[in-house]
């Protein structure tokens, strides 16, 4: 005998990855990401030349071979330059987003299951964090404990994540009443057993895409801090260290300035382009046809 059940969970899990996939901005970020990520992987264990090595008989060469970019101002090839700021860029940009799902699912939990006054005390210390921007949390950081890449990484994780807090505060408070969470709660299940199977695979869309744009921010805080001088240590590789240094002799070789700046501009757009797709990708008032439940014959 066979019964027949519709499994829309299934289909909803897959169905947004096909749709982001076919979203030009979703490819394009996809594979942004990925190329700056390969780029970090492989640069752990080669680049061209080593990224400090200092030639002053190259300084300031035209891309060409073997310096495919060219050279800075001490000799040093840009390109590996570039390639070792991308371990800088992915640590930058996971890290605060790590911070920043931690930091958004504990105060969206206390904003939602907890006691009323718990809930409110909580809205307000949100309310207020959401006050400050993230780069002057930055530079407040950087004042009292200098220049570090944990400084950017902590204050972009902290300011993304009350704003993830707050985003998804109201959709774990949609989700709490829906049937199959009382259903959880009647057959037993703790309120944290609830979170986990119930509550957060529900709103995890709205937490991927707030974390696209986090790290999307996060590398640009870290770039345009680095530039000022109050991000990456100079001993660290990084995309606005460089810019900044050779924004000095812009009027002696103007190419140079282009190559940071444009791994800055396309890693930045692709996250937030990425981020854009993902929110259309997971809407669930968008691609009807994509939501049809599909019918499974179970013998």
């Amino acid at each position: 005998m066979s019964a027949t059940r519709t499994t829309t969970g299934g289909a909803r899990r897959t169905g947004w990855a096909r749709r982001l996939w076919r979203l030009s901005t979703g490819r394009f970020g996809l594979i942004v990401s990925a190329v700056i990520v390969l780029t970090a992987a492989v640069s752990l264990v080669w680049t061209p030349f080593d990224p400090q090595h200092v030639d002053i008989a190259a300084r300031w060469q035209n891309p060409g071979w073997p310096h495919v970019l060219g050279t800075d101002g001490s000799g040093r090839d840009i390109l590996s330059l570039i390639m070792a700021g991308a371990q800088t860029t992915v640590f930058v940009a996971v890290g605060s987003a790590v911070i920043a799902t931690v930091l958004g699912i504990a105060l969206a939990a206390l904003g939602a299951l907890t006691a009323r006054w718990v809930r409110e005390s909580t809205a307000v210390f949100v309310d207020i964090l959401i006050a400050f921007p993230v780069l002057l949390i930055a530079l407040m950081i950087s004042a009292i404990w200098g220049r570090s890449l944990w400084v950017v990484v902590w204050a972009v994780g902290v300011g993304f994540g009350v704003n993830i807090a707050r985003v998804t505060r109201p959709e774990l408070r949609r989700v709490l009443h829906s049937d199959f969470v009382l259903a959880g709660t009647a057959s037993g299940l703790t309120p944290t057993q609830n979170l986990y199977r119930h509550l957060l695979p529900n709103v995890a869309p709205v937490f991927i895409v707030q974390l696209s744009w986090g790290m999307a921010v996060a590398v640009l805080a870290e770039a345009g801090l680095s530039y000022l001088g109050v991000g990456a240590p100079v001993t660290a590789p990084s995309w606005g260290l460089l810019l900044a240094e050779l924004q000095q002799f812009l009027t002696v070789h103007p190419l140079s300035v282009v190559w940071p700046g444009l791994a800055i501009t396309f890693t930045v757009l692709g996250l937030n382009l990425l981020g854009d797709a993902l929110r259309e990708a997971t809407d669930p008032t968008l691609s009807p046809s994509d939501r049809m439940p599909q019918p499974e014959v179970v013998a």
